[in-house]
């Protein structure tokens, strides 16, 4: 037979819910319900907790301390104990201690100066003692003499060792979570994100393998604004690169090989190493403040370079976008440069005889060279194809020079500096560069019979386009159609 909780606010279920009881039975009945309240129903489940209090002030008054929430399990008799802690420690950091500050073991080993330990009367000076079994015990050493005591616990807050990054509370060491709880073990996702599952990013892997039909630089992928776990590597005698938005190398530019070590860029720190097997490998943890383009110097061919980092979703989007603008194998971006102030370099010396011109005299028009077989011609023809940005321009009765900043090499039958001047015949060059823009040029070395001079030439209605995507894709194709 099934019997029934009937009390004010409850639910009345069960048998004795469908008829009215006898008087002679209510008695039994009410003493029986009561009893099944206290003893039986309040035992199916755990106490409650009551919300947590505030958080206490800091243990410290600089450096690093804890502070201390609680919350109190409320339950009735014959209910289990609630499940959890009552207490929870966080983390608070305050600004350095001033240089000379007594360090907070010690104060607390310095109390028991000259107060009788030990059942005596002898006292001591006291000083802390690192090498006890329990680093989160008050343990002190007795100045000038070979023991220490234990006084208990330390206070909480305190250092488990000096330098260690864990701190004592109710007698045991714990490390702060990123939420900044100590002892939680909470960790940021690859996200960056404090616990979570990795779901507000995406894994961005990829292996670059263009072969490279020329040695110099070749982009391999634009790193956006907001990388994290970042990681590059591969195995040949090629050199990764580094460059930020402003155009200027982070590691391995201008023809120069950087030292393994860690270098700063986008507000991050990059991990180069560099193996004798010969690997070559890039770390950083992010995330990246700024655009980073990654570059391989090309010595060999190029075996696959292994690419992967995290990025934010919400940036996903426009980072495919950028790249898919671009038409690279692995679509690449190469960010916008900015103009930085040239820097004096050797290299080709302008003739005193050569005065810049504030503005050029009217030349008649250039002939049209548009078309294929013109980019064709003069890629195959070319000791030199470069994408560059005029720097500034100097024109003389028979010549006119630019000078230029050499950003990405297609082609080369020779070293190239980063920074060059290119010569034009005539006082009116056909085709004409402006300064300030960026173009792709198809460059021949002219050396004078008696070798006193070398320069690089941009001949007449050569091959000179503004630089874009279009026509980067089409002078990669041009590249695979010269006759070997």
């Amino acid at each position: 037979m099934g019997f029934s909780v009937c009390l004010a606010g409850t639910r009345c279920m069960g048998p004795l819910c469908s008829h009215r009881p006898r008087p002679s039975q209510s008695l039994l009945l009410l003493l029986w319900t009561l009893l099944n309240c206290v003893l039986g129903s309040g035992a199916q489940g755990p106490g409650e907790w009551t919300p947590w209090g505030s958080w206490s002030r800091c243990s410290s008054s600089c450096g690093r301390g804890v502070s201390v929430r609680s919350r109190r399990c409320i339950r009735f008799p014959g209910e289990e104990s609630c499940s959890g802690i009552s207490h929870e420690y966080r983390l608070c950091q305050l600004p350095d201690c001033p240089p000379g500050a007594v360090p907070f073991r010690d104060i607390q080993c310095a109390l028991y100066n000259g107060r009788p330990v030990l059942g005596t009367q002898k006292t001591y000076q006291w000083i802390p003692f690192h090498g006890a079994p329990n680093q989160c015990d008050l343990n002190c050493l007795a100045e000038g003499h070979a023991f220490y005591h234990s006084f208990g616990r330390v206070l909480d807050g305190t250092p488990c060792s000096p330098g260690a990054h864990g701190l004592c509370v109710a007698g045991r060491c714990l490390s702060a979570g990123c939420d900044g709880v100590l002892g939680s073990g909470a960790l940021e996702d690859r996200c960056g994100r404090c616990g979570g599952a990795n779901d507000s990013c995406l894994f961005v892997q990829r292996v670059f393998r263009d072969a490279g039909a020329f040695a110099g630089y070749w982009n391999v992928t634009l790193i956006p604004e907001g990388a994290r776990h970042i990681r590059v590597a591969h195995r040949s005698r090629n050199h990764l690169a580094l460059m930020g938005v402003d155009g200027r190398y982070v590691l391995n530019g201008n023809w120069e090989v950087s030292p393994p070590g860690t270098y700063e860029a986008a507000g991050t720190r990059v991990v180069y190493a560099r193996a004798a097997a010969p690997e070559e490998t890039l770390r950083a943890t992010g995330p990246t403040s700024q655009d980073l383009l990654l570059q391989i110097l090309l010595q060999e061919p190029n075996p696959g370079i292994q690419f992967e980092f995290w990025l934010p979703r919400e940036r996903y989007g426009p980072f495919q976008l950028q790249t898919q603008a671009r038409g690279w194998p692995v679509r690449q971006r190469q960010p916008q440069l900015r103009e930085v102030e040239p820097r004096p370099l050797e290299g080709p010396t302008a003739p005193p005889a050569l005065i810049p011109t504030l503005a050029p005299d009217p030349c008649p028009p250039c002939p049209d060279t548009r078309g294929r077989a013109h980019r064709l011609l003069h890629y195959c023809g070319s000791d030199f194809v470069f994408q560059a940005r005029v720097l500034g321009r100097h024109r003389q009765a028979q010549e006119t020079r630019y000078e230029v900043r050499i950003q990405l090499i297609y082609k080369n039958r020779g070293p190239l500096r980063s920074q060059e001047y290119v010569w034009a015949p005539g006082h009116c060059p056909c085709p004409p560069l402006a300064p300030h823009q960026e173009y792709l040029l198809a460059i021949r070395r002219l050396l004078s019979p008696d070798g006193t001079q070398d320069r690089l030439l941009l001949p007449h209605a050569g091959y000179a386009r503004p630089w874009s995507p279009a026509e980067d894709s089409r002078i990669r194709l041009a590249a695979r159609r010269c006759p070997p």
